[in-house]
């Protein structure tokens, strides 16, 4: 059976939801679906807000580069995109997509960073599954996340959840914290100010590439 066409990475993702409620046992899709609701009334930092000094980092990519985002925006607008992890399809398919327009992201004079707690190895499998030629960086622990207010623990009885879909954080991250970043967007003018924020609980949302190009636009 031939993939649909989609219209745009939010179609994909609503396709993809239904496509896996198909695989799943009912109490496990509720499961995930409490776990959402129970992340937006428990979740109060809500990020950073849309006009403040976006904090600076270093951290290596897959390959081991360090990249300082203070020696990065100076050079022109920064994207910086917040995931879960290798294993999430949602993620997977948000990189694909940006991949799709990292060529027009370059074109603006801008740079595209994707940020995961997950660790090197796995980084640099899921950049060569997806074929991605943007830096997907590593933050360990979630250490850059937590600067950025997205950082949050998943609660026990969700990781016995993952645990159960073979998804085990400790593996993944090379830490047992069992914390994960809100999925979340961030374009950065090339003073470092945060002119757009895109963040959802719900990670099966995620910031459509085009209205990134769109607010590029508008800083080049």
């Amino acid at each position: 059976m031939d993939k649909p066409h989609f219209q745009s990475l939010r179609e994909e993702l609503d396709f993809t939801t239904l496509q896996i409620a198909d695989l799943l046992t009912r109490e496990v899709t509720d499961a995930f679906t409490r776990s959402i609701e129970e992340l937006r009334t428990s979740w109060h930092a809500k990020g950073l807000p849309i006009g403040s000094i976006a904090p600076d980092f270093t951290l290596n990519d897959h390959i081991g580069k360090t990249i300082a985002l203070s020696e990065e925006v100076v050079k022109g607008p920064v994207v910086l995109t917040f995931f879960r992890g290798s294993w999430c399809p949602y993620c997977n398919l948000e990189l694909q997509a940006y991949q799709q327009q990292v060529d027009t992201i370059t074109s603006l004079g801008a740079q595209l960073f994707a940020i995961s707690p997950q660790s090197p190895a796995h980084s640099l499998a899921m950049q060569e599954k997806n074929g991605l030629s943007f830096p997907v960086l590593c933050d360990t622990n979630n250490r850059v996340a937590e600067k950025y207010k997205l950082r949050f623990r998943l609660p026990d009885h969700f990781q016995d959840t993952y645990r159960t879909l073979d998804i085990d954080l400790k593996h993944f991250n090379s830490d047992d914290s069992w914390t994960l970043p809100i999925p979340a967007t961030y374009i950065l003018d090339n003073q470092g100010v945060i002119r757009s924020a895109y963040l959802d609980p719900d990670y099966k949302k995620r910031m459509e590439p085009t209205e990134v190009l769109d607010i590029l636009r508008t800083l080049t």
